[in-house]
């Protein structure tokens, strides 16, 4: 299935989701670099893992925002959004054997527009921008191995969904996006 027909398939359930999802869809119908990082308003996936029993997830500690978060990153010219988080799921914590999550017509399970503001990357400055994420749910098993990616991120972990919340210093991100993955998973999997 290709990315638009995916988020088209997407069924929103807040006003939040319904503007994003359009603004993705514009996106993709009028910019073919919408897919490439180098411009300002471009696509990037999410790994939301959790586990089995929907109680924990494995999260990150983000280098570059300071704080814990899930698990993600940028398309770079690939349509399979889905690939793109499981790759960032293995490259990020060295967990393999995850399964993606059937969330609906589309596997789609979230999306969100996320402002980034400007920062330092290896040396160079990053503008302000858009990413256009698309967010995935996994289950894995808390008892395999996990590893940190120094390139990445400080750290991996698993944590309770209940103290998610406290954890991130991203007040945006834990008001606007890790609740809305957090209820959704107790209403999807009763954790």
């Amino acid at each position: 299935m290709l990315l638009g027909d995916d988020i088209r398939a997407f069924t929103p359930t807040s006003d939040q989701e319904e503007a994003d999802r359009a603004l993705m869809l514009d996106r993709l119908a009028v910019d073919p670099q919408a897919l490439d990082r180098t411009y300002p308003a471009h696509f990037t996936a999410s790994a939301w893992t959790v586990d089995v029993t929907g109680t924990q997830a494995l999260l990150v500690y983000h280098r570059i925002y300071d704080s814990w978060s899930w698990i993600g990153g940028h398309a770079d010219g690939k349509e399979d959004l889905a690939a793109v988080a499981r790759r960032e799921l293995e490259e990020e914590t060295g967990v393999f054997d995850a399964w993606l999550v059937d969330a609906g017509a589309s596997r789609i399970f979230s999306l969100e527009a996320l402002p980034v503001a400007g920062h330092m990357r290896h040396g160079s400055w990053v503008s302000s921008h858009t990413h256009l994420n698309v967010t995935y749910l996994f289950i894995a098993n808390p008892t395999d191995p996990i590893r940190e990616n120094p390139s990445e991120n400080a750290g991996v972990r698993w944590v309770a969904l209940d103290d998610i919340i406290e954890l991130s210093t991203e007040p945006w991100m834990r008001e606007h996006v890790y609740a809305k993955l957090i209820e959704r998973v107790r209403t999807l999997l009763g954790g």
